[in-house]
């Protein structure tokens, strides 16, 4: 009889006949007109797209991408019913801070990969011996090599939950916890839990302004580029977000069915990542670690494990908790540990300090720095280390 709490090792393990298969649908797509504007106005571009599919099939190394993740420490165990899948680094260092990283849609782990080398051997990368972190990169729930939740109920707060399990498991009594997107409800909602061991939280997405608008200032020329932004994203940008949110199994039978399609999807995310990520194919010039590579291997995992809808039933959910916060009229719990903000300037709405402190009051830590976007930690790992280095120094001792 096997143990619920066991911790197994994982190892990544791709049939050849897998591959072969993508390559078939990939060459098998049938292709849309061009778009009759010169920007992603109308959607992703036939040329990003077209390009990306013949680096897909002609350049990508999949192998390449299992070898670097194989040469990880990984782990499955489960969490309330689900096979929660982890990688888990531990930094030579002594003293360093257990960290729970959470990714978001349409990212996974892949995206938080550059960050490994910079938080656990801070030495190596420009940073001191104490700035060092002990990491965990879990992966949603539905999300990558981690299992589908059969059951209703899997949004941020349940998720939170289970990242504490998992880092009482792990033996962690005293951690901190990181998210950006997806990954900051969650963050979150562990700091508003305030589980036992956890001292402090860092986030780079405001994801709760989309529940409180009419509360967020409006009176400094930044104040008010916040609100335009959040409103451009509530109306133009809000695509995937309204679909996931209320028809993740329709959007499924496509995202499950075409790479083509799911490529297209994955990137009409947001305007500032879009055009890095289109550059990086057409103009053949990626933005830090947006490359082409990196942005396929994130599209493949998808793709593999065939998690289109699963992972976009994490909107369904956040969107019904959405309503019934509304409806219900009642404040959330207060955040109860010490909380760290880093505003990037390219992200779907940078939140000026007053927004921060208007959903977390007392904030311990702030800043805006001068480069990055959504995807921060894919895009400038070093940068994002900083950040996260500096929200936390203050507790490591506390």
């Amino acid at each position: 009889m096997s143990n619920e709490n066991e911790i197994r090792p994982f190892r990544l393990d791709t049939p050849e006949e897998a591959i072969a298969d993508l390559h078939r649908r990939i060459a098998a797509t049938r292709w849309p007109t061009r778009e009759l504007v010169t920007d992603r106005s109308q959607g992703v571009q036939l040329a990003t797209v077209q390009e990306l599919a013949r680096y897909w099939t002609t350049d990508h190394d999949w192998r390449a991408f299992e070898a670097k993740l194989n040469a990880l420490p990984q782990y499955t165990t489960e969490i309330d019913g689900v096979e929660i899948h982890f990688i888990h680094v531990r930094s030579k260092h002594e003293n360093a801070l257990p960290l729970i990283m959470s990714h978001g849609w349409p990212g996974s782990v892949v995206e938080l990969l550059g960050v490994i080398g910079p938080l656990t051997d801070p030495t190596a990368h420009g940073g001191n011996p104490e700035d060092a972190f002990h990491l965990v990169l879990p992966s949603l729930p539905g999300y990558g090599f981690s299992g589908e939740p059969t059951e209703l109920g899997w949004e941020s707060g349940r998720i939170a939950q289970a990242w504490a399990q998992l880092m009482d498991r792990l033996g962690y009594m005293r951690y901190v916890a990181q998210g950006g997107d997806v990954g900051a409800a969650v963050t979150d909602a562990m700091g508003r839990q305030g589980p036992e061991g956890l001292v402090g939280i860092h986030v780079n997405l405001l994801a709760t302004a989309l529940g409180i608008v009419d509360q967020l200032p409006a009176e400094s020329e930044q104040e008010r580029a916040a609100h335009a932004a959040l409103a451009t994203f509530t109306t133009d940008g809000f695509a995937y977000f309204l679909e996931q949110s209320t028809r993740p199994q329709t959007i499924g039978y496509s995202l499950l069915d075409s790479p083509v399609g799911l490529a297209a999807w994955m990137l009409d995310h947001d305007t500032d990542s879009y055009y890095k990520m289109s550059q990086a194919f057409v103009d053949k010039q990626p933005t830090g670690g947006l490359t082409r590579d990196n942005i396929v291997d994130n599209i493949m995992l998808y793709w593999l494990t065939g998690t289109g809808a699963s992972a976009a039933r994490w909107y369904w959910e956040f969107g019904r908790f959405l309503a019934a916060a509304g409806a219900s009229g009642q404040a959330p719990p207060p955040v109860s540990v010490p909380v760290g903000f880093t505003t990037f300037p390219g992200e779907l709405w940078a939140a000026p300090r007053s927004w921060v402190e208007t959903v977390y009051p007392g904030l311990a830590y702030f800043n805006e720095v001068d480069s990055g976007g959504h995807f921060a930690a894919w895009e400038d790992p070093d940068l994002f280390a900083t950040e996260v280095r500096a929200a936390f120094r203050a507790l490591r001792n506390s």
